[in-house]
């Protein structure tokens, strides 16, 4: 088959791609015992991030780098010759390097719309996956992540750094003393301040550029530029807003620190909360995003037996020109107990007792780089991940989009946790998904 003849193939359905690689997903492949090699979904923005900190692990080979803009590729194979001593393969079209068996695991830094179909494909492919948050583009997206990855035996990592970076692992063990007493509540904001994005007209896409798959299953409109690069996260079709953008990693850490103060004292961790309440709106600035500037989220999660239940908040206003907490914190989260609290940010911790009484802290950064490595070893070992998706990423993922549904649908919503279905609320359970994915990008069943 001739190259033309196969990227005709390529382009004819994800169901055919997902069959074609089927057979070979339903075992899983052996741990490679030294080097990993990887392929890239996305080669920009955060994309190219993460390519510059994979290009520097000493154990991977990246052989093929795969974006819908063309003039991304240069720089992004020379990056790769530089860092990782590699000459890569280039597509336009992902699907090559689902198909190519040399490759081990698939790094997906795409936007939110673009992040299901690769991860799930991958996993069928036999290949383990690196993919950024949220999980996917809605509810549904990120479950059937999940089912892959169980299905196929695949190690999945999302890209909530914080859980690999030491300062917050050192803040975890201190909860795990039980310093906090008893928990109940646990607040994430963020408070740092964007700019808007005005109303420019449609246009014609940039030269180099495939548009159409970059639309991908989303539906078939006009080009824009702030419907694209770097704006795409504001406009419901591609993107999750704030709250899935930054919100997520707030909302992981204070899950992730809520839950060590309830196993601390005797109690078993939180999943998914029942009811779910968003109130604000685009009230700051006045142009062409639709997701909200300003948003408070309330999350209630049911008692243990005949205990309480426990409250998780989430405050978002994206057009303060200052801090919260005196200066100190732009993004973080608390989590409160009777005998103390502790307040995490970015790049430092710390715990109170009694009456505002400094009783323990730590410092450091939330990079990728540990990430990265804890997903490596991983797929080594076949041990869980730091953020497997399964136990961490999707429920944090979760709450994202299960925010942004009750803002949407302007009220409070129920979610049974089992199902991951709004109760009695079809108007909700609507937006579980997309009302249509645009051919040939179904996706996938597992």
């Amino acid at each position: 088959m001739s190259f033309s003849q196969r990227r005709g193939f390529l382009k004819t359905s994800t169901v055919a791609t997902a069959a074609a690689v089927l057979g070979r997903g339903r075992i899983a492949k052996s741990a490679p015992s030294e080097r990993l090699r990887a392929g890239f979904v996305g080669v920009g923005g955060r994309a190219g991030s993460l390519l510059n900190m994979f290009a520097e692990q000493k154990d991977v080979d990246i052989l093929a780098l795969a974006d819908i803009d063309s003039r991304r590729l240069p720089q992004a194979v020379e990056t790769v010759k530089t860092k990782n001593g590699n000459d890569p393969k280039t597509y336009g079209d992902f699907r090559h390097i689902i198909d190519d068996t040399n490759i081990d695991i698939l790094v997906v830094g795409t936007p939110d719309h673009w992040h299901a179909i690769p991860t799930i494909l991958g996993c069928m492919a036999g290949k383990d996956v690196y993919v950024e948050k949220p999980d996917g583009h809605n509810i549904l997206e990120g479950r059937r992540i999940t089912q892959a990855m169980r299905k196929y035996q695949r190690i999945v990592q999302l890209g909530t750094q914080s859980r690999s970076s030491q300062h917050f692992v050192d803040a975890i063990e201190y909860i795990k003393t039980g310093a906090l007493g008893k928990v109940l509540v646990a607040k994430a904001w963020e408070s740092s301040r964007q700019g808007p994005i005005g109303f420019p007209p449609d246009g014609r896409p940039p030269e180099g550029v495939d548009y159409d798959t970059w639309l991908g299953p989303a539906p078939k409109r006009a080009f824009n530029p702030r419907r694209f690069h770097a704006h795409w996260r504001w406009f419901f079709d591609y993107g999750t807003g704030d709250l899935g953008n930054d919100g997520v990693h707030r909302l992981d850490y204070a899950r992730w620190a809520m839950n060590t103060a309830l196993e601390a004292q005797g109690e078993p961790a939180t999943y998914l909360p029942t009811k779910i309440t968003a109130t604000g709106g685009k009230w700051y600035f006045d142009d062409a995003q639709e997701w909200p500037d300003t948003l408070q989220v309330n999350y209630e999660y049911p008692g243990h037996g005949n205990g309480p239940g426990k409250i998780l908040t989430y405050e978002m206003r994206v057009w303060t020109p200052y801090n919260t907490r005196g200066g100190d914190l732009s993004e973080g989260a608390i989590v409160y107990g009777d005998r103390g609290y502790i307040v995490f940010g970015n790049r430092h911790w710390k715990a109170y007792a009694g009456k505002e009484k400094l009783v323990a802290e730590g410092k450091g950064q939330n990079k990728a780089t540990l990430h990265i490595r804890n997903f490596l070893d991983c797929v080594k070992s076949r041990e869980k991940p730091n953020a497997d998706v399964e136990t961490v990423g999707h429920p944090s993922s979760v709450l994202t989009h299960a925010g942004n549904v009750s803002w949407r649908v302007g009220r409070q919503v129920q979610l049974d946790p089992e199902t991951e279905k709004f109760i009695d609320d079809d108007e909700a359970n609507a937006l579980r998904t997309r009302s249509e994915y645009r051919k040939p990008w179904l996706l996938p069943d597992v």
